[in-house]
């Protein structure tokens, strides 16, 4: 790889940077990590009702609302009367899960008059005008009971017994105090037969929330059942009673046989179910998404199991009968979007096809939906950028709303474009801009927030102005420093955007250790311009302590369009590895201060494989911390991995080549790591295994493992310790001279 100086690298610091310099305290651990966000507690998860008159999110005070005209927030239900709906405490993996895959905790009815709160699987209808509630159901699933109000707002379903249930709320008004019929529609259910229940699988990699519908007419729900009867167990033990338990998780690796799954219809009062008719393979395909297209059509999305093929079916829900709608495929593979947004006689949806993720409206007959194909009317977005989400979509109006990084590639703007092709901005501050849009568009909040800068939620008229929210000042007092930006040009020509954030006053040459902190797989990004959260106040700590902390955005990542992204097929490790290097030899060379022999390396999951796989590949890192990582490749998901590595029989040699296990014995610097026990998504056993290989290779490390503790190891119990270990790591063998005796081979 050849990097020019000067010309292949370009120093772009941006003026919103400057913005960190401000207080003079300096920033700890412990300030970050022991009692809870440093910037408090932004609004989340908003929540437009269906009549768009109200804007609500759970806040310390309760059930909070906006108000339009002021953009001020007042209690709608407080917090007293929400917690006498608890139903205990909820486990780590439950919290987890809840939190991980944005489980929501309150419904609107559809008439906008009362909301279902969900307390850990007990359901409670609270009336907006009487404000009582009254308990009306109890699926004991804890987080995944998935409930739902009926289009007409009778009836709620919810997942119970790993069933679907409904119950009647013609009865059960807040205002009566009575409790609701409760109906199991589906009877054959079990551990193993999940009817409308997402699994692990589902939730992780297809970002499924939800395996049923409800028809437009509250007549009947379709849901998918998964058979996981086949589908291998991993044990995760809990070594804290002092009799262990075990929970056996269904997962399935590369290779293994997936969830057999099936759409079936059933009435919803009770009945035999209408399975449809649609060439899924048991046990290898998956089905992302399906829905209803109107009461007696439904339609389902077919991905083959080398994610090579998308496929789009309609089907007649009374006889199972389908045909193909749309056919899409890919040569290598799709990237992770499979939203389809359907409503008379359009179709909306996103595809990379001509190379960048773009939004695309097709047609359809709405009077007769099986009558044939969809076809496409145009391509409405076109250009060198990604539309990353759908937000929104007036179907009166033909107009949608959607986040781009268009300008920008590390940046995120709001935009709407109308069925027509004319496109309207509607955000325009340097950052990334968040947003929600309520159902008729005419409004929508935009959480703001760049490199340095806390969030800013707003309250907007599209097209018109804003009011402030919500935003702090908890970080005034403190000297927090601002990162430098600077773009490298990858051995291909492809531009790589780069920060480092270096420790003030350090000027001498060689005198300051680099720290990179990649995470270099598909997907998320680390250089953007956006508030960066707890990393990036880690970061400044590791500033303070005198270190200098580089992070990039390597081919393989994400956001950046289809040929960047695919990258990563059948590699899983050089490309990566390589484009890491080009960054730090030209960090190197613009600044002198960094010390090339003192050089560290640190990630989580996918960053903490790379920094397994950067610490057995090279010997430039003295020091390295590898948090949940992948060690072999074979025993991650069966979705995710088979994405970019297609199945094992099919790709041996990258299986061996890029897990970790394999070239352990020629691991060079002082590695720790570190592994949550409760992980139910990086198994610990890849942590195991790599311990294995060290010892027999007679390699020392460290290792520090958190009981119970999920992949994200949350928690002001055990997130100062963590933090703490890896700065101290760090600091004990980045600090030192080099020497024979350090411990590195």
């Amino acid at each position: 790889m050849c990097v020019a100086v000067g010309i292949g690298i370009a120093a772009a610091s941006s003026a919103p940077l400057s913005m960190a310099q401000q207080g003079s305290k300096p920033i700890t651990v412990e300030d970050i990590f022991a009692h809870g966000p440093m910037i408090g507690h932004p609004p989340e998860d908003l929540v437009w009702s269906p009549d768009d008159s109200h804007l609500t999110y759970l806040g310390a005070d309760g059930l909070m609302e906006v108000d339009a005209a002021s953009g001020r927030s007042r209690v709608l239900v407080p917090q007293a009367k929400i917690a006498t709906f608890s139903a205990g405490k909820a486990d780590e993996q439950d919290r987890d899960h809840r939190s991980r895959y944005k489980q929501a905790n309150y419904l609107w009815s559809p008439d906008s008059k009362q909301l279902l709160f969900d307390a850990d699987g007990v359901f409670w209808l609270y009336d907006l005008n009487s404000k009582q509630a009254v308990k009306v159901a109890s699926a004991g699933e804890a987080a995944e009971d998935t409930p739902q109000f009926s289009p007409d707002g009778k009836s709620i379903s919810f997942i119970k017994n790993h069933g679907l249930a409904v119950a009647r709320l013609s009865g059960a008004r807040a205002s009566a105090g009575s409790s609701a019929d409760v109906r199991l529609l589906t009877l054959g259910s079990s551990a193993t037969l999940l009817d409308g229940q997402v699994d692990w699988v589902y939730e992780e990699e297809l970002d499924v929330r939800s395996n049923y519908f409800w028809s437009p007419d509250s007549k009947h729900l379709a849901y998918l059942e998964m058979d996981e009867s086949k589908v291998p167990e991993y044990p995760i033990t809990d070594w804290i009673p002092t009799h262990p338990t075990v929970a056996m998780q269904r997962y399935p690796q590369p290779g293994d046989p997936n969830p057999a799954v099936r759409v079936g219809v059933v009435l919803a009062t009770g009945g035999a179910t209408k399975w449809v008719t649609v060439p899924v393979r048991p046990n290898e395909d998956y089905i992302p998404r399906f829905g209803w297209v109107d009461a007696k059509t439904l339609w389902i999305e077919i991905l083959t199991r080398d994610h090579k093929h998308l496929d789009l079916y309609f089907a007649d829900a009374a006889t199972g009968e389908a045909h193909l709608a749309l056919a899409q495929q890919d040569s290598k593979f799709f990237n992770n979007k499979y939203d389809v947004f359907l409503k008379d006689g359009h179709i909306l949806l996103t595809s990379w096809k001509d190379g960048h993720t773009h939004i695309y409206l097709y047609r359809y007959d709405a009077s007769n939906p099986m009558s044939g194909a969809v076809e496409m009317d145009r391509q409405l977005t076109q250009g060198d950028f990604d539309v990353d989400s759908i937000l929104g979509i007036n179907d009166e109006k033909q107009v949608v709303y959607y986040a781009s990084n268009e300008g920008n590639p590390t940046e995120q703007q709001l935009w709407k474009v109308s069925f027509t092709g004319v496109r309207q901005r509607l955000t325009t501050a340097a950052g990334t801009h968040e947003g929600n849009f309520s159902f008729g568009g005419n409004t929508y909040t935009d959480r703001y927030s760049n490199l340095v800068s806390p969030p800013t939620l707003s309250f907007c008229q599209t097209g018109g102005k804003c009011s402030v929210v919500w935003s702090t000042h908890a970080l005034d007092g403190y000297h927090l420093r601002a990162p430098q930006a600077f773009t490298v040009k990858a051995s291909d020509g492809t531009t790589l955007y780069a920060t480092i954030l270096l420790p003030e006053g350090k000027t001498d040459p060689a005198s300051v250790p680099l720290i990179l902190n990649p995470y270099g797989g598909p997907g998320p990004m680390k250089v953007e311009n956006k508030w960066g959260n707890d990393n990036y106040l880690f970061d400044n700590v590791l500033a303070e302590h005198g270190f200098a902390v580089l992070h990039a955005d390597g081919r393989g990542t994400g956001r950046r369009g289809r040929d960047f992204e695919q990258a990563a097929y059948h590699d899983f490790g050089p490309v990566q590895f390589e484009d890491q290097l080009a960054v730090a030899d030209a960090a190197l060379k613009l600044y002198p201060q960094l010390d090339a022999k003192r050089q560290g390396w640190w990630g989580w999951s996918w960053g903490g494989t790379f920094t397994l796989y950067a610490l057995t590949h090279s010997d430039r890192f003295r020091a390295g911390v590898s948090v949940a990582p992948v060690t072999d490749w074979r025993n991650y998901d069966s979705i995710y991995t088979e994405r970019y590595m297609s199945e094992p029989t099919d790709f041996v040699s990258g299986y061996h080549d890029f897990s970790v296990d394999n070239s352990a014995a020629n691991l060079r610097g002082r590695l720790l790591l570190v592994h949550g026990t409760g992980d139910d998504n990086v198994h610990m056993e890849n942590t195991i295994q790599f311990v294995q290989q060290l010892t027999v290779h007679n390699i020392p490390y460290n290792l520090q493992l958190y009981p119970r503790k999920t992949h994200s190891i949350t928690g002001t119990e055990v997130r100062p310790h963590l933090y703490n270990s890896i700065l101290a790591h760090f600091e004990q063998y980045l600090f030192h001279a080099v020497s024979s005796g350090d411990g590195t081979k």
